[in-house]
Parts: C-alpha cells; sequence; structure tokens
C-alpha cells in the first residue's frame, strides 16, 4: 500500500474516531502530497519522505516560538500533530548507529580534518537521507572531524 492510501484509509478512520487533531494532521499530509503529484519534480517515495520531514520540521519550529511566548495550548497542537506525521517516517537512526556509518563515510571519503566536512556531509546526507536530520549528521560529523 502506497503512502497515499495508506493516508486516506486513515483519514477515514480518523473521521469515524472523531479524532479532531489527528485528523488535520492526515489533512495536512494529503495536501503535501496532492501538491508534490503536480509538482514538475513528481511524486516519488523519497519526495513524499522530504516533505514529511519538512512538516515535521516546521511543526516542531512553531512549537518553539509558541513555548518561547508562554503559547503552551498551541505547542502542544503542534506537537501533536508532529508525532502524527512522524508515524510516516523511516523510524530515526539513534546516535551510536549514525556515528559508526559517518566513521565509514569519513574513512571512505578520507577526510581528515574541518575543512573536509563539505565532502563527508555531501556523501553523508545522500546515504542517511529519511534516516536521520540534517543537523544530528552535521553536529556529529564536526564532532568525528574535530578530534
Amino acid at each position: 500500500m502506497n503512502l497515499t492510501d495508506q493516508i486516506n484509509n486513515d483519514l477515514k478512520t480518523a473521521m469515524l474516531a472523531k479524532d479532531a487533531s489527528k485528523l488535520e494532521a492526515l489533512r495536512a499530509i494529503k495536501s503535501a502530497l496532492l501538491l508534490l503529484k503536480t509538482s514538475p519534480e513528481g511524486q516519488s517515495e523519497a519526495s513524499e519522505l522530504k516533505a514529511l520531514q519538512k512538516m515535521v520540521k516546521q511543526r516542531k519550529e512553531t512549537a518553539e516560538v509558541y513555548i518561547g511566548q508562554n503559547r503552551k495550548e498551541l505547542a502542544d497542537v503542534e506537537l501533536a500533530q508532529a508525532a502524527v506525521i512522524e508515524q510516516y517516517l523511516p523510524k530515526q537512526m539513534g546516535e551510536d548507529e549514525l556515528k559508526s556509518i559517518l566513521q565509514n563515510i569519513i574513512s571512505t571519503v578520507g577526510a581528515s580534518s574541518p575543512a573536509d566536512m563539505g565532502k563527508v556531509m555531501g556523501v553523508a546526507t545522500k546515504e542517511l537521507s529519511g534516516k536521520a536530520e540534517g543537523s544530528a549528521i552535521s553536529k556529529l560529523v564536526k564532532e568525528l572531524l574535530s578530534k
């Protein structure tokens, strides 16, 4: 079952359960998928993953802004939607697993100093797309190259 079919089925279930917060998040996903269908790049599994990751990131950033403005009730809504969207993303790698993969990439590329970070990041972001956040990758690469 592809992502669009899965979202449509979950939308029906959420409507029947009258789960408003889940319904709102699922409608946002469906909207993003429809936009992808009409976009020039088309709808592929990679573009779907990228869109979902972007949606999660936006909601988390918005929640941080709301928390900074003492609007916890609005932040809770955003975080609840982010949690629903994250269910459709592959499980993110743990730090230990990510570190070992990055060490392999660093040795493969032949990087030895922080000046080689660009080479490592180029390979790492392609290889780890959808499996780890870019900020986590960047932080670990800096840490590994500065040793």
